[in-house]
């Protein structure tokens, strides 16, 4: 690779030799203008972890309700008990939503005040007694940390509890930009860094695996992401629970907050520096639904493996604006993979291998 950015050329020496990047390397990596270079470091590194194969899981996203006691001021779907748009989930509702051939069914919502735990509890019951093959990826740690509050149990005891009703992992939702001065500014009602970590932590005790994501694209500056990657990474170190990680590209929706979404090329490279950085992360998820189709397929050769699942109805970012569809049949998913010059695999919630779409052969031409 002839770099254009000679900054990068040390930075490529440490990944080829295998040392681990600093929060220096990473203000080099997102200061460069070298975005070809900085993709091809980091599809370096994701062909060394996982050749061309890119995975998707055949899933459903469930939202039992969008009514919240919280009002942070980026959230264009939570809202308050009377509105027109408020709602509640009834059992056969969810069980409406879901088919046997779902591999995983991926549950956040509301802080509902009129729903105990046991409430929050059921909807997995409702699911695992009417699919008991589907995994639970169920409630973020901002959930699970109100459970334990209004209960009035541990952290741990709720995870426990869920444990028992069939989660096999957590989502990583919640954790936005572990920054207080963002935290105050937006969300100052929700958690931070200290309670998400501690769920998280907890969580990989118990031997339940976790994802993590990072909202970028509003107020936050380079240095917050990249303190919150390195956080991320120094709790790996210690746990090794995580799944993936997964940038959230902030949909502005009517909050005022920016004018517009951050560019594909913002989202190429924040993709791309988060794999260079987070070594100890097995996968870095493009996110078709913030980023959009064209975007999540070059992302493919820009660090990222993974393109999340076919949701079949995403509510929270197009609550607010997503332009990207509701949901994604498996077929353009796969279509978005090979588009990039990958071998699309169907996965599970776990990463387990379901089924891999090997390459058609070409037709010949007379």
């Amino acid at each position: 690779m002839n770099f254009s950015d000679p900054h990068l050329i040390p930075l490529w020496k440490k990944v080829e030799s295998g040392d681990r990047l600093s929060l220096a390397d990473g203000r080099a990596l997102f200061a460069s203008q070298d975005l070809l270079g900085l993709g091809w470091m980091a599809n370096h590194i994701r062909e060394q972890r996982h050749g061309r194969q890119a995975t998707f899981v055949f899933n459903r996203q469930i939202n039992p309700t969008n009514i919240c006691v919280l009002s942070c001021k980026f959230c264009d779907y939570a809202t308050k008990e009377g509105k027109p748009n408020a709602y509640v989930l009834s059992e056969k509702d969810i069980l409406d939503r879901l088919s046997p051939e779902l591999r995983e069914v991926h549950i956040v919502g509301g802080l509902y005040s009129k729903w105990s735990f046991d409430d929050y509890l059921n909807v997995l019951r409702v699911i695992r007694r009417a699919y008991p093959h589907i995994q639970l990826k169920a409630y973020t740690a901002v959930e699970i940390d109100y459970f334990s509050r209004k209960e009035k149990i541990s952290i741990r005891e709720v995870l426990q509890r869920l444990q028992n009703e069939g989660l096999v992992c957590l989502p990583g939702g919640g954790a936005e930009i572990f920054s207080e001065r963002i935290r105050k500014a937006l969300f100052p009602f929700k958690i931070g860094w200290s309670k998400w970590s501690e769920v998280h932590r907890t969580a990989h005790e118990l031997g339940i695996r976790s994802n993590a994501t990072m909202l970028y694209g509003h107020i936050e500056t380079l240095e917050e992401r990249l303190d919150h990657i390195l956080k991320l990474r120094d709790l790996q170190d210690q746990t090794k629970g995580f799944l993936s990680f997964i940038p959230l590209a902030f949909q502005p929706g009517l909050t005022g907050i920016v004018e517009r979404q951050t560019s594909s090329v913002d989202d190429l490279k924040t993709i791309a520096v988060s794999r260079l950085l987070l070594d100890n992360f097995d996968h870095i998820k493009s996110y078709w639904v913030t980023v959009g189709e064209e975007t999540c397929s070059m992302a493919l050769r820009f660090g990222a493996d993974d393109v999340d699942g076919t949701i079949l109805e995403e509510r929270i970012m197009h609550a607010a604006k997503a332009e990207t569809p509701v949901g994604m049949a498996r077929d353009r998913l796969v279509r978005i993979i090979r588009e990039a010059g990958c071998i699309p695999v169907e996965r599970d919630a776990l990463y387990n291998v379901v089924q891999i779409f090997e390459e058609k052969p070409h037709a010949l031409i007379a």
